[in-house]
């Protein structure tokens, strides 16, 4: 996906929430849509070109993958973990990210829709991010920033280690997770 450019948690951030992956809480398959396999299908290809050789998806939708300890002695492994999915409040198909370059504290409205408005007047929080760059939905979909935006920040930590071997640590598991929006969580490992 990511191949020839250079990328970061950002731009890793802008591609996944373009990736239709709404769960459905009146389903009984799990996952409970297969479309949040076509993600878990993408970071598999990805961990698997950063030489994490046994990341693979499992018959659920589930990610998982190691990254080796790169230091000769035992210390705790850690696992970061975050969800794929997101909410059927609103559709995940059709999503276009915006970046608002240099946010300058006034309100955002959004393209599509002009009745969605981020009013910093209701989003105190707003001015802590004037300066900075936010990313937000066309105003029609759901970002899904949750909780694709924690999935894009371990993909960028592990492409960092795997390109960083100076940097020691043990080993790292990673989890992807389908259905976390609709609480689902497959009985054989409760």
């Amino acid at each position: 996906m990511f191949s020839g450019y250079a990328f970061t948690a950002a731009t890793r951030f802008m591609e996944y929430v373009q990736v239709d992956t709404e769960s459905d809480p009146l389903s009984n398959s799990f996952p409970s849509t297969e479309k949040q396999k076509n993600l878990a299908g993408i970071l598999v290809a990805e961990l698997q070109e950063m030489g994490i050789t046994e990341a693979h998806m499992d018959q659920y939708g589930y990610v998982y993958a190691t990254v080796p300890s790169n230091v000769p002695h035992d210390v705790p492994v850690i696992c970061f973990c975050s969800h794929m999915d997101t909410s059927s409040d609103c559709s995940g198909h059709g999503v276009k990210p915006i970046v608002h370059k240099n946010y300058d504290g006034s309100d955002i409205v959004l393209p599509d829709d002009h009745t969605q408005v981020l009013r910093a007047a209701d989003h105190p929080y707003l001015k802590e991010k004037i300066g900075n760059d936010i990313i937000t939905a066309s105003g029609t979909t759901l970002l899904g920033a949750d909780d694709k935006a924690g999935v894009a920040e371990i993909m960028d930590a592990v492409h960092y280690l795997t390109t960083h071997p100076e940097v020691k640590h043990g080993a790292i598991r990673i989890l992807f997770t389908p259905d976390e929006e609709i609480g689902r969580v497959l009985s054989m490992w409760i």
